[in-house]
């Protein structure tokens, strides 16, 4: 089984793209995030030619989420429970014995603008709301908006103690790990440094500016199963002229 996640920055205008990777890679369940479109504006049409179906946690202009899978999905769960304040940023779906959840986590902007503290009591909400899942194979895959460790940012020195490097968010990706869900890339490239997004601007992508903030985490049950983890560097890239998102798809391949 493969699994991947990826914040497509906006479905509409990466739609092409986003049909070009399915076709190269062949993903079997597929989180997206930052759709930027209600659920009634979703392209499911589009996706079921390809060979997908879809649920989805829209939202108009901002945030949105969804699952694509070539098997059919039973829903679970739309939202995190108590921060619908936040907007649509987690929807939940089983398939083939499989928990996947997707998820584009709070930016929180500053460490000094107001979304940030909101940034964090999300995340002390999901870890809760994870705890009930931890048993048998689950995923929780998205954007996180965090580099968990030194290994995962381009320049650590100069950014440590800004926005997506504070010791908060890192305590708080540690508590995601101890409700049960680690890391599936670090689990197997516990030295490699490799990045997710790249900044649109200064030719960040071709200077290897980038941070490692896009993850797919995984119980045991899952890391067992896990063969390999890696990020689809080629699609941060444009392909035959259509633009890419800033994130990279991140893949895993289950036995």
């Amino acid at each position: 089984m493969r699994i991947a996640t990826w914040n497509v920055n906006g479905l509409r205008a990466r739609l092409d793209f986003v049909m070009h990777w399915l076709a190269a890679r062949e993903p079997d369940v597929v989180g997206l995030q930052e759709l930027k479109l209600t659920d009634e504006q979703f392209p499911h049409d589009d996706f079921e030619q390809a060979g997908y179906r879809a649920v989805t946690h829209g939202q108009k202009a901002w945030n949105g989420v969804a699952i694509l899978s070539r098997k059919p999905l039973e829903v679970t769960q739309l939202g995190l429970p108590g921060q619908d304040a936040l907007g649509s940023r987690l929807v939940t779906a089983k398939v083939e014995g499989l928990t996947f959840t997707t998820v584009y986590c709070p930016n929180g902007k500053s460490t000094s603008h107001e979304d940030y503290p909101r940034k964090l009591a999300w995340f002390d909400a999901l870890a809760a709301h994870l705890r009930e899942h931890a048993d048998g194979p689950a995923i929780v895959g998205g954007d996180f908006n965090i580099c968990p460790e030194a290994i995962d940012s381009w320049n650590e020195e100069r950014l440590a103690g800004q926005i997506f490097h504070t010791d908060e968010e890192r305590a708080r990706m540690q508590t995601l790990h101890e409700a049960g869900f680690r890391d599936l890339f670090r689990s197997l490239h516990p030295e490699e440094q490799a990045f997710s997004w790249w900044d649109y601007r200064g030719g960040a992508f071709h200077r290897g500016h980038g941070l490692r903030i896009d993850f797919l985490l995984g119980t045991e049950a899952v890391r067992s199963r896990t063969r390999e983890v890696w990020i689809d560097r080629d699609y941060r890239k444009k392909q035959d002229g259509l633009t890419a998102s800033d994130h990279a798809p991140v893949l895993a391949e289950l036995e």
